[in-house]
């Protein structure tokens, strides 16, 4: 508990709060770092994501990959890129699209494929061409399942960008490796809080757009509410009904 009241008085010192290494600065940094990567990956995998999913092809090569992709360790990628491209943030950031490509292009194709089948031959079937059955039936329907891959690669992201200062990048990750150069534990709690709350934060705001952006009278991708309302009316005669059948 006083570890947790220490951390918190450092971050409200003023000497923390200004100048290039006060904290609303470091996380400008991060937050930067991680929608930009978050962007870079979307670019390339929601596209790719939808032609699967529009098509049925690639599924299998699109998820033996992203497995693939998935097992890369990170702090290893950094490292290595490092080496080729020197310090600053053209290594981490490669790194952080290369693992925020899984978890969108999954849920582009996975919010295509949960759509009903039955709904897409009736597109087809009121003359709808394969442009309109993407934009105006499969890609509403199938939003929230892509809010939730961007969900997950953005969190993902966030958390791993705290690595971004082992090569000189910033970010939040400066206060943890710095306090844990000079065994300034405080400072290690401090920024750990914030990257916590950087996340906790992104995770309400996510489920919350997730839930906006579900079509009025749908539950899931593809899956219609029963809007019926039942008056006392058809309740009547529902109850007539049966006790007509049991005479």
């Amino acid at each position: 508990m006083n570890a947790f009241l220490d951390a918190l008085a450092w971050l409200g010192d003023p000497v923390h709060l200004t100048g290039a290494n006060g904290v609303p600065a470091r996380l400008g940094q991060h937050v930067t770092y991680s929608v930009i990567a978050v962007l870079i990956a979307a670019v390339v995998a929601i596209p790719l994501g939808f032609l699967i999913g529009h098509t049925g092809k690639g599924r299998t090569v699109a998820v033996a990959l992203t497995g693939g992709v998935r097992a890369l360790p990170t702090v290893g990628i950094v490292f290595l890129l490092a080496l080729l491209l020197g310090i600053g943030i053209s290594a981490p950031m490669i790194a952080f699209v290369v693992l925020a490509i899984p978890s969108i292009l999954a849920g582009a194709y996975s919010g295509f494929e949960a759509v009903d089948r039955a709904t897409i031959d009736a597109a087809r079937a009121v003359g709808m061409t394969e442009w309109q059955i993407v934009t105006r039936v499969e890609l509403p329907l199938g939003l929230p399942l892509l809010i939730g891959g961007l969900r997950s690669a953005l969190l993902q992201v966030v958390a791993t960008t705290t690595i971004a200062a082992t090569v000189g990048a910033g970010g939040l990750g400066i206060y943890i490796f710095t306090g844990l150069r000079s065994n300034d534990y405080t400072q290690m709690f401090a920024g750990s809080i914030v990257v916590i709350a950087l996340a906790v934060v992104l995770e309400v705001v996510f489920s919350v757009l997730q839930r906006l952006v579900v079509p009025v009278g749908v539950t899931a991708a593809g899956r219609p509410l029963d809007t019926r309302v039942t008056t006392s009316r058809s309740a009547a005669a529902k109850a007539t009904s049966l006790q007509e059948g049991t005479q």
